[in-house]
């Protein structure tokens, strides 16, 4: 068994199915006389069974508790991950922000008076796309609505990427938000980053694929310090009242951003531009890099709003 099918929740390859060869510096892997420590749970080394150091690798807690693995273990899941999931299922890795991207969630008090009425419509059978949300122990609601287009969004991008939500957001939040657009874990399954593994900016670092083969997208571009060049720019999604917003929010206008041209519905077409581009040339896929590819596509968008 490869090191991606122990360590990650890629699905089995659907397609024609090519392993990658595994060169002698993987091998150390079953040496228990040159053990490196790849693969540590709860600070006891899987291999030779010693106790290692937190600094000596990187916690993928998400994945399952107590899993570390080393650097040398990080780089070649990535690698084998990005092989694997592009030789057999063609598929590149996308990285999901939850607020403002994909939905909206407030506290029910913050509601304005004229948004008052959606108390009564969240999860009602006249509303697939507004839910009231609680934590187990806390008293406080919270709303939350989907954004136009985000169960179509995320059944078409599934087909092209694997991926995984990263949210600033506690493991709760993101919880209770996915039990309402993915229930059966078919987009995410426990590829749930949160702010307990990341609670400063935001980094690829937790996400097992080259950097190569993922795409982030994200409302707030300025928690990827690191990673711009792998971001797609979304537009905000608010559609209940911010503090201090003078204009009148969807909500109390009792309308909605549109399906068809809205910030999903252009992002998937960027998507799927991206992903074409790359798998254009299957003997290329070693040379392919999203990166260069979103500034290709970038520019070109940039030449016909001059022209």
């Amino acid at each position: 068994m490869s090191v991606v099918e122990n360590f990650s929740s890629e699905p089995k390859a659907k397609r024609r199915k090519i392993e990658p060869t595994i060169n002698e510096s993987s091998s150390s892997l079953s040496s228990s006389s040159s053990c490196g420590h790849w693969y540590i749970c709860h600070g006891i080394c899987i291999g030779c069974k010693s106790t290692v150091k937190k600094s000596q690798g990187r916690a993928f807690d998400y994945i399952f508790d107590g899993l570390q693995l080393s650097h040398e273990a990080v780089a070649l899941t990535k690698c084998f991950t990005t092989k694997l999931s592009c030789l057999n299922e063609k598929k590149l890795h996308l990285v999901l922000d939850l607020d403002h991207t994909l939905l909206h969630t407030v506290m029910v008090p913050s509601l304005s008076q004229a948004e008052k009425y959606l108390i009564e419509e969240a999860g009602s059978a006249t509303r697939d796309d507004l839910w009231k949300i609680k934590a187990v122990g806390d008293p406080m609601e919270f709303l939350t609505k989907l954004r136009p287009f985000l169960r179509d969004f995320l059944k078409e991008a599934n087909e092209f990427f694997t991926m995984y939500v990263y949210t600033k957001g506690s493991r709760v939040y993101a919880k209770q938000v996915l039990e309402l657009i993915d229930p059966k874990k078919l987009y995410f399954g426990d590829r749930v980053i949160t702010k307990t593994e990341s609670p400063h900016m935001k980094t690829l670092d937790f996400v097992l694929a080259e950097e190569r083969g993922v795409v982030i997208v994200d409302d707030t571009r300025n928690v990827w310090p690191d990673h711009k060049s792998n971001l797609v720019d979304i537009s905000k999604y608010s559609y209940f009242r911010l503090k201090g917003q003078d204009s009148m929010p969807y909500s109390e206008e009792k309308t909605d951003e549109s399906e068809s041209e809205g910030g999903l519905a252009y992002v998937l077409k960027l998507l799927k531009e991206v992903h074409q581009r790359f798998f254009r040339v299957e003997e290329e896929l070693e040379s392919k890099d999203v990166r260069s590819l979103l500034q290709e596509i970038d520019f070109e968008l940039n030449v016909e709003s001059v022209e």
